[in-house]
């Protein structure tokens, strides 16, 4: 099944269902099946066609998912990027944004960059 050109899981829960969709986390993917009255245990590919088409409807009127809420996101980086806010230069910088510290604990973001003597691998020399 799909909604807003994703594919849905169809042997899950409806509400864990529309988790897949970026944008909808657990509570408001409980929201929406409580405003369109659908059980929220029923599994994805029990619904009926209409049932969907109410679920894709309240979707696209009331809340920005996918592609529209990921151009919505770009736009706030690059708008900090381009004021020269320091949450812009972070990503520029591609450096933690939210205050983390970065003496350690931040390899995944600068890549897994080992400073110090011995505490990388080893290479194992051949005789």
């Amino acid at each position: 099944m799909r909604i807003i050109g994703v594919n849905i899981p169809d042997s899950k829960k409806i509400e864990i269902s529309l988790m897949y969709l970026y944008g909808i986390g657990r509570s408001l993917s409980r929201r929406i099946l409580s405003e369109t009255k659908i059980n929220p245990n029923k599994r994805a590919k029990d619904l009926t066609p209409e049932e969907v088409s109410k679920i894709q409807s309240m979707i696209e009127k009331n809340y920005k998912v996918e592609g529209e809420l990921r151009q919505i996101i770009k736009g706030n980086i690059s708008r900090l990027k381009d004021i020269k806010a320091y949450r812009g230069i972070r990503h520029l910088r591609r450096l933690p944004v939210r205050g983390q510290r970065t003496k350690t604990n931040s390899r995944t973001i600068r890549g897994n960059v080992r400073k110090t003597a011995g505490s990388g691998k080893r290479k194992i020399e051949l005789k």
